[in-house]
């Protein structure tokens, strides 16, 4: 007899699923009842336990019960199924339910297997999970990489799928849930039909599930604010009151981390399996019932919510009172679900009016209002990284992503351009200086045949060698302190230059940025020379120098180079 979860799964079959990444000591399910079932179940992520029968069983329904839905189009009927079944927080249904409700939202062919490690192999060189971490994407809020008791591995794993999609979803910008998100997901199924979820989920055009954009992200908690007026007035209210005269604008910014930060993992685990289905409009409900919930609290003389208790920590009250919400997930949905007149068509009518208001606002100011995000300043534009990615054969997303977050902000907004490769354009100084000579700034990348990467970007003018001095002689050295040195492979790391932070003790040393003749350039000077190639571009050296006091860029000193990029930027 083959044992089987109380959703008609067997258990033999689901531990044969890749495993999932939870910390064995976690306390997810400390206030649920549980029995052992380990006897029959040895995956390797958590024991599988099942809800212990205490009087009447509840009448949960099937994947298979669901699936059919899912399949008859039937939207309304899986939404008020997914709204009324309360699955325990383990249930293995979640394994199937989950894909499936995210794989309905997918635009555009169906990913074949294997496609997200073919997208893994192009953007790490393989397979393996890298042992130092990860670079996140700069669309990544890096202050809210909730990993839900993931472990170490999984937390690795999250990273690795987040990367991915940024690589293959250049146009996402600022998208903060986009990892919290994706930790959810992957308690429940494999890294790869995780990958598959969440490319769903960033595809709608129609249906919002997770905001790309930094604008998009200000429109819905502006939108969130303003149907809260409407429909939790009496909680807007009573925050304002407790406000001391300031407005409660700031609180409703963290909206979207009531429920992700906030929230006990079972009551979001609830939340999420509406999410899946609906889109973001549960995330509206769910914080206006968090509203509506500790407005009625407060409400409690003496309770941990009243004024009195929270006037001197408002920032925090929110947050606070959904760790410790006292209603259960079936409460709290059948709350949001129980707001009268909150209609999909009229949310979407406040969202609207709210992104054109902003972006009105930007127009006539003549410049973005909103406070740019940290993680968002030095983002390649989705043009750029598909320049770069297409034109470079030096370069990974990764790298890429590194690069970009070195160079000044107001280079980042152009366009760059590749001006100069060694693959096509051949090996030549003579070439080089044709194609190169002037523009400013540009970038040169070198990668050599035991495949380090380094470069620099150079501030100035290639041109500026046959300028001339006071005195009528050509200038030996050029540039500015905003040449900077870099290294990709096998480390990364950016050498500044050494007065960059004001020291006025420096010497003539330390101003050696670029020098270039018919028979070599050279970046860096002083006891050494940073980088010098010579007029085949073949060969080179690497030392350090006293202009921005860096390391050797390769572990033997000479190289011999195998491709030399040089970009431009387009308006620069």
């Amino acid at each position: 007899m083959v044992a089987k979860t109380p959703e008609g799964i067997s258990l033999e079959n689901l531990c044969k699923r890749a495993s999932v990444y939870i910390d064995p000591d976690c306390d997810l399910y400390l206030e649920l009842q549980y029995i052992q079932s380990s006897k029959l179940a040895k995956c390797s992520c958590f024991n599988v336990q099942l809800l212990t029968s205490k009087g009447k069983k509840p009448n949960l329904k099937t994947f298979q019960d669901v699936h059919a839905l899912i399949q008859q189009g039937k939207k309304r009927d899986t939404k008020i199924v997914l709204r009324e079944n309360s699955w325990p927080t383990n249930s293995p249904i979640r394994s199937q339910l989950w894909p499936a409700l995210c794989a309905q939202h997918h635009v555009g062919k169906t990913m074949l297997d294997g496609f997200y490690w073919d997208m893994v192999n192009q953007v790490f060189g393989t397979t393996e999970l890298p042992e130092k971490p990860i670079m996140l994407p700069p669309f990544v809020d890096s202050t809210h990489c909730l990993p839900y008791h993931l472990t170490r591995k999984g937390r690795a794993v999250a990273d690795r799928v987040v990367s991915v999609l940024g690589y293959a979803c250049p146009d996402i910008t600022y998208s903060p849930t986009l990892y919290p998100i994706t930790s959810i997901l992957l308690h429940f199924m494999s890294e790869e039909e995780c990958y598959h979820c969440m490319a769903s989920l960033v595809a709608p055009k129609e249906k919002v599930f997770i905001t790309q954009t930094k604008l998009l992200y200000e429109v819905t908690w502006k939108t969130v604010m303003q149907i809260a007026k409407k429909h939790a007035k009496s909680a807007v209210n009573y925050l304002s009151t407790i406000c001391n005269g300031q407005k409660p604008e700031s609180l409703f910014m963290d909206w979207c981390w009531w429920i992700l930060g906030g929230l006990p993992f079972p009551h979001l685990v609830r939340v999420m399996d509406c999410f899946f289905h609906e889109g973001i409009k549960v995330f509206y409900r769910v914080s206006l019932a968090i509203l509506i919930l500790f407005h009625k609290h407060a409400s409690v003389s003496s309770s941990d919510w009243d004024a009195d208790a929270i006037k001197n920590d408002i920032d925090n009250a929110l947050p606070k009172f959904c760790k410790h919400i006292p209603v259960s997930p079936t409460k709290l949905l059948r709350t949001a679900f129980s707001i009268r007149a909150l209609s999909s068509t009229y949310i979407s009518r406040v969202f609207l009016k709210t992104e054109m208001l902003l972006k009105s606002k930007s127009v006539l100011s003549g410049t973005k209002q909103m406070v740019r995000s940290r993680s968002s300043d030095n983002l390649p534009t989705s043009q750029s990284q598909i320049n770069v990615q297409m034109m470079s054969h030096t370069l990974t997303i990764r790298e890429l992503f590194t690069l970009w977050s070195w160079l000044p902000v107001r280079i980042t907004m152009y366009q760059p351009v590749l001006l100069y490769t060694t693959e096509e354009h051949g090996c030549s100084l003579t070439t080089f200086y044709v194609r190169v000579e002037q523009h400013e700034p540009t970038l040169l990348m070198i990668k050599t045949c035991n495949n380090e990467v380094f470069g620099a970007y150079c501030s100035s003018r290639w041109y500026e060698r046959n300028l001339k001095d006071d005195r009528g002689q050509r200038q030996a050295y050029f540039g500015t302190g905003e040449t900077f040195l870099f290294s990709l492979y096998p480390e990364r790391a950016k050498y500044p230059w050494v007065g960059i932070e004001g020291d006025t003790g420096l010497g003539h040393a330390s101003e050696l940025f670029m020098a270039a003749d018919s028979k070599m350039i050279t970046i860096g000077g002083g006891e050494g020379q940073a980088i010098w190639m010579d007029e085949n571009i073949r060969f080179g050296k690497t030392d350090r120098c006293q202009t921005f006091n860096n390391p050797p860029l390769c572990a033997s000193g000479d190289f011999e180079i195998r491709v030399l990029e040089v970009y431009g930027f387009v308006g620069a």
